[in-house]
This record gives C-alpha cells, sequence and structure tokens, in this order.
C-alpha cells in the first residue's frame, strides 16, 4: 500500500531517538537473520522479518504520527493473518499494542512541539473516566485468582479510547478526511474480496495446512441450513476466526456507507472505488453466513439511507442527486448479488437458505426472536444469579483472552460469564459497572447527536450520523446481546477514532478543490480556496 510521505521538520530529540531505535532494530535484525540462515530455521527467519517490519514501522510512527495512524490500522487488520501462519504467536498478538503505544507517543511529542495540534477535551470525558477509574479499582477485586485478569480487562476495555484525541487531530484539510477514507475503502476491498475467495474455495485458501491447536476450530467453521441441509463454510478472511471477520464487515460496510455520502454532496472523484467497495463488501456480507452482520447491515443500510435525505441540504435541491446516486449504490450491490448467482449459485443459495430459514418469522426453525432478544435477555438476568453480582469477580475475569491467561500465567480458571454484555458487566464488576456503562453510553450518543444536529445540511453530515449510528448499534443492541463485540481490539480501535472525527467535523472547513461544480455551497459552511 502506498501511503504518501511527509516530510517534516523535527526538534533534535527526536532525531536522536529515531537514529537509536533504527539503529538498534538494524543490529538485532542482521544479527538474527545471519543466525537464522546458518541453522535454516525458516519459521524464525519470518519472525525476524516481522520484527524489521515493525521497526521500519515504528521510525515511521515517530516521524509523523499521522502516517503512523494508517500504518497501525493496517497492521490491526493483517496482524491475524501473521499469528495463523506464525503458530497463534503471542508475540504477534500484542505487536498492536506497542504500536499504538508508539502512536501515542509520536502524537504527544507532536502536540509538545506543535501549537497547531491540540488536545481537546471530549463532552463525555467525566463519564468515561469514571468508568476507567471503577474498572482499575476492580483490577484489585478479592474474587479474582490473578491480578493478570485485570490488566487483561483493562487492556481490552481502555487501551484504544485515546485514539479519540488522535482521531480528532488526524485531519488538517478535507484532503486528509477523503485519504482516510480512500485508503480504508482500498484495504475493505482486499480483505472482504479475499473473504469472498475464501467462502468458495474453502478451508483451504488462507489458512495454514496445519493452525495452531487454539484457533483451529476457529476457522474450519461450518454452518447447515435446518431444512435444506445446504452447508456454508464461515470463512475468516485474514483473520483468526469467522467472527472477528463479521465485526469487520460491519465496519467496512458502515465507512463505505459514510464515504458513499458524503461523495454525493462534493466532487465526484473517488466515487468508484466507493461504489466498488459497496458491491465487494455486501458480497462478502451475504456470503459470510453470519445471521448476525446479515440484519446489523440491512438494517443500517436503510437507517442511514433515510436519515442521508432527512439530512440533505433541500434549499440545493441536492435531494433529487442523492435518490439518483442511491439508486445506483443499490444497483451495484444488485450486480454483485446478480453476478455472484450466476458464477457461484451453490454457495450464494446455500447461505440464502441458513437466513431465511433461520430468520423469517413463518419458519419453522426460526431463531430470529431466540437470538435477538430471548437468549441475550435470560443470560442478562442469569447475571444476578451469582452471588458477587452487586460487586463482581473483577475486570477481566470472563473477557476474551481468559483462556491465555491460564495456559501462559496459570492463572486459576474463573468459571464465570454469561452471554451478554450488560451481564457481563455485572458479572465483572457488578451492578455499578453496568450503571457507569449506561452513563457513559447516554453522555456519548447525546453529545454525538448535538453535532449531528449541527451538521444537518452539510456534506459532513452523512460522515457524521453514520459515526453516530455506529455508537449507537456498538454500545447498546450489540452490547446487550455480546460483550465481545466491543472487546474486540477491531471495532474498539475505529469506535474510538471515528468519534474523534465526529467531534472535529464541526470545525473542519470545506475545500473549494472538492466542491460540487453543480452545486451552490452548502448552508453557513465556509469553504477554503486551495
Amino acid at each position: 500500500m502506498n501511503f504518501r510521505s511527509t516530510v517534516a521538520l523535527v526538534d533534535p530529540s527526536r532525531k536522536l531517538l529515531v537514529a537509536f531505535v533504527f539503529v538498534l532494530i538494524f543490529v538485532t535484525a542482521a544479527y538474527e537473520f545471519s543466525e537464522l540462515v546458518l541453522a535454516g530455521d525458516m519459521m524464525g527467519f519470518a519472525y525476524v522479518a516481522l520484527f524489521a517490519v515493525g521497526g521500519v514501522f515504528i521510525i515511521n510512527i515517530l516521524n509523523n504520527w499521522r502516517n503512523g495512524v494508517y500504518f497501525f490500522f493496517t497492521w490491526l487488520l493483517f496482524e491475524d493473518l501473521a499469528r495463523k501462519y506464525l503458530g497463534n504467536n503471542m508475540a504477534v498478538y500484542f505487536a498492536k499494542d506497542v504500536l499504538v503505544a508508539v502512536v501515542y507517543l509520536s502524537f504527544i511529542i507532536a502536540v509538545q512541539r506543535k501549537k497547531t495540534i491540540k488536545i481537546v477535551r471530549p463532552p463525555f470525558f467525566v463519564p468515561v473516566m469514571l468508568l476507567v477509574w471503577f474498572g482499575i479499582m476492580q483490577m484489585f477485586n478479592p474474587a479474582s485468582s490473578t491480578i493478570v485478569y485485570g490488566i487483561l480487562g483493562v487492556k481490552l476495555f481502555f487501551w484504544y479510547i485515546p485514539l479519540y484525541f488522535v482521531g480528532y487531530a488526524l485531519f488538517n484539510s478535507e484532503a486528509d478526511l477523503r485519504r482516510f477514507f480512500r485508503v480504508n475503502a482500498w484495504l475493505a476491498v482486499i480483505i472482504t474480496g479475499l473473504g469472498v475467495v475464501q467462502s468458495i474455495i474453502g478451508p483451504s485458501f488462507l489458512n495454514p495446512a496445519r493452525p495452531a491447536e487454539e484457533i483451529r476450530e476457529l476457522s474450519t467453521l461450518y454452518r447447515v441450513s435446518p431444512i435444506t441441509g445446504l452447508v456454508s463454510y464461515r470463512a475468516p478472511s485474514v483473520f483468526v476466526s469467522a467472527g472477528r471477520y463479521t465485526n469487520y464487515l460491519l465496519i467496512a460496510w458502515v465507512l463505505m456507507l459514510a464515504f458513499t455520502g458524503y461523495l454525493l454532496l462534493r466532487h465526484r472523484r473517488g466515487r468508484n472505488i466507493a461504489f466498488i467497495s459497496l458491491a465487494v463488501v455486501y458480497a462478502a456480507i451475504i456470503l459470510s453466513g453470519s445471521r448476525g452482520v446479515f440484519l446489523w447491515t440491512a438494517g443500517a443500510a436503510l437507517i442511514i439511507t433515510v436519515a442521508f435525505v432527512w439530512g440533505a441540504p433541500w434549499r440545493q435541491r441536492e435531494v433529487l442527486r442523492v435518490f439518483r446516486t442511491v439508486q445506483r449504490a443499490a444497483l451495484a450491490i444488485a450486480l454483485a448479488v446478480v453476478a455472484l448467482f450466476f458464477v457461484f449459485p451453490d454457495a450464494l443459495l446455500a447461505r440464502l437458505a441458513i437466513y431465511s430459514e433461520t430468520l423469517t418469522p413463518g419458519s419453522a426453525n426460526s431463531e430470529l426472536q431466540n437470538r435477538t432478544w430471548d437468549y441475550p435477555l435470560r443470560n442478562f438476568l442469569g447475571a444476578f444469579n451469582y452471588d458477587r453480582w452487586p460487586y463482581g469477580y473483577g475486570i477481566g475475569t470472563s473477557s476474551l483472552g481468559v483462556q491465555y491467561v491460564a495456559k501462559i500465567f496459570h492463572g486459576a480458571p474463573m468459571g464465570v460469564g454469561v452471554e451478554s454484555g450488560f451481564g457481563a458487566l455485572v458479572v465483572e464488576m457488578g451492578i455499578g459497572g453496568l450503571v457507569l456503562w449506561f452513563i457513559m453510553s447516554i453522555a456519548i450518543l447525546v453529545s454525538a447527536w448535538r453535532v449531528v444536529k449541527k451538521l444537518k445540511g452539510s456534506p459532513w453530515f452523512p460522515i457524521a450520523f453514520t459515526i453516530f449510528l455506529y455508537a449507537f448499534v456498538l454500545l447498546l443492541p450489540m452490547t446487550f446481546t455480546s460483550m465481545q463485540a466491543y472487546e474486540d481490539f477491531v471495532i474498539n480501535a475505529y469506535f474510538w477514532t471515528l468519534l474523534g472525527i465526529l467531534f472535529r467535523l464541526p470545525s473542519l472547513t470545506l475545500s473549494a478543490q472538492f466542491a460540487n461544480p453543480s452545486a451552490a455551497p452548502a448552508g453557513n459552511f465556509r469553504l477554503r480556496p486551495r
């Protein structure tokens, strides 16, 4: 992937730091490469190669934190691919946390050096900090068998919150914003395109011949339609599990809808990649075999389309053009489905059978009511069957990755947990954690909605509303069904970054370079000539 290199003057302290890191990485990598070549250890050779690539990333991040954000998200999305082929090595798993720490460091240095970069306190700062403070206290819950569970929980819940400030300061111009969405569009095409191919070919593609025992089942999942008996492979694409892949599909779908909506009201440049990404992502959604992502994305598309029409600048007669472009987007999606039907009918029909037989209310095997309400509600109420529901067992005791705490650190398994996000909060942090979660969520959503209303009638509105909807779905209904969505590092990192972008939009000036030649300036939003 090509990233624009940014040449910037750096102070002597940063030059010294970059030079020291470069020399250290170069010497270490050169020594290890020579040893591994002599020994013929190809697996070790791959580890050292990744170490060298990570070193290059770190050097570039220290030089320019904005480019570092793109390096971080690229690694975040492809990290699982390295894990799959390197035996699920935990050093690879924690590489993203090191990279984002370097991004934070480079960002702080830039803030101190450049007065133009500011850390703006969000309006929901106090509710978030209350939950952070309470979560850190829960690290020392006496019911937890080891503090490692607490460290894991704090990392999953709070490590990416500073990305809000990074996302807020990421853009200096409209060109920067377009770059962010364009890069994510290409990433979505690559990842979901590979997922489409894997859904058709099967687990022999993009999976190692002998995956690690802990992740073997995650990459070889199948689903069978209950009536017709058609079998569908649940592809993980570049990720280690189908669940993480479907979580990414939701993010890709939301980002591409936001980008397309913004392009409706601005210059045509960039619409081809937006339409292509929409078509490829939707094809991947259908072939994923995931009923959850199928419903979430369908509902999001319907709500966002209505919102785009409501928020369009009616006085500039843009609504008709919005309708036309929505029709073109729908046509691109329909063409993708038709292409799948004629080229790979068996793969498509097997997935459609699962959706129709398990989600249609009139079907004898419908699980719609049970999976969307009865099952998560039963699990939420089940959290109060634990004796410590008022106080919890400690943050992280029922989180993602507890099996690695037991395996690596020999922590005693807690044996607690429920399949409901709200219930998991009660199990881990007691009723107080659930109350603070609701306070934080309401504060975020109310503040975000105020920004959305402020931007109504502007080209920023589609992006603002889409981010607001993403935050609402993640914090409330998705967390009600499961805590794994919020704890997924991909969803979490994008969530806090997009929140920062949302609150930056009102102060981001529109550029005349990307104005639609056939439209008047939108409302009172200023255009800045370039």
